[in-house]
């Protein structure tokens, strides 16, 4: 007898990945929700009962109603944020914060669910400081870094070593001329420097002197591995300049990425790699939101049906 608990997945309306595994687990017969917190309140609905048995209640979408107390697994990806175009400044800010730790609160604790992440676990690996942190604690080869918002100890980092990067800690949504754009990576040199660097803080980080980059995408005990080729200092500006070639990942990587997924209590990961001429995996970061899909199609790796073998917990 099949199981009748749904997949909740949790995202915006345009997520091609979030398609694809839809399609997957449909294929298979498994129940799935699809939902995007965003919608809250104007076409998604939440009634929760909180009594000494636990959770219990619905989740109401316009096609579909979830039993909370009976959710195989749910899917984090990337819903869109709540909003109240209706109230003025001060009462959406309040609504907002009500539908965070109301429906957001129920969504973080359904009882017997697996989390693929719970968002708590992916706002917490979010952070690039702790994600290097953990890197180098569980035995990744992790590049010299400065976090300041100093300019004469940014210009001393840089001065000691031969060449160095700028990275955002976090890229959010950034317009330029009404055009949607991103910070990118780049090398800075000290005469770079100025006194604005004192308005915020900023990462600096030694480049690596590279021969490749290896996407690492952890999806369970699965661990997918794809050498990207490419003259770009950060491949993911010019994607048609890339060649893909699945590799193994040495020993040594295998159980640190286990030992970062366990630190941070993640299913899924998206890892980043530089790989230098010697042939050492260098950690840069780790997206617990990363996508992945683009690589199955070019290297025919089974990633999909790895990530619905998780939801439907027969891993």
């Amino acid at each position: 007898m099949s199981d009748p608990r749904p997949v909740l997945v949790v995202t915006s309306l345009h997520d091609p990945t979030a398609d694809v595994v839809i399609r997957e687990l449909h294929d298979r017969g498994v129940p799935v929700v699809r939902l995007d917190s965003g919608d809250f309140p104007a076409s998604l609905s939440v009634e929760a009962h909180i009594t000494e048995h636990g959770l219990h209640g619905r989740l109401h979408t316009p096609s579909r109603t979830a039993d909370l107390a009976n959710v195989r697994a749910l899917y984090y990806r990337r819903p869109t944020q709540f909003a109240f175009p209706s109230l003025d400044e001060q009462d959406a800010k309040f609504a907002i914060t009500q539908a965070r730790y109301g429906l957001g609160g129920v969504l973080a604790r359904l009882p017997g669910c697996l989390y693929v992440n719970h968002p708590h676990r992916i706002g917490d690996a979010e952070f690039k400081p702790a994600g290097l942190v953990t890197a180098a604690d569980a035995g990744f080869l992790v590049p010299p870094t400065l976090i300041t918002s100093s300019p004469d100890a940014a210009r001393q980092f840089i001065t000691a070593h031969s060449s160095v990067i700028y990275k955002p800690l976090h890229n959010p949504p950034y317009r330029v001329d009404g055009v949607s754009s991103v910070v990118k990576v780049a090398e800075v040199s000290a005469a770079d420097i100025d006194d604005d660097v004192a308005g915020t803080a900023h990462l600096f980080q030694e480049r690596v002197p590279k021969a490749t980059d290896v996407r690492v995408t952890v999806i369970g005990s699965e661990i997918f591995c794809v050498r990207i080729d490419s003259d770009l200092l950060d491949w993911r500006t010019d994607y048609s300049r890339l060649t893909y070639t699945p590799v193994e990942a040495p020993p040594g990587i295998r159980a640190a990425l286990h030992r970062y997924m366990n630190r941070f209590r993640l299913v899924f990961g998206a890892f980043d790699f530089a790989v230098d001429h010697e042939g050492r995996w260098w950690f840069l970061e780790c997206n617990p939101s990363g996508q992945w899909y683009w690589l199955e199609p070019e290297t025919g790796l089974p990633m999909c049906a790895a990530l619905a073998d998780l939801l439907e917990r027969k891993t």
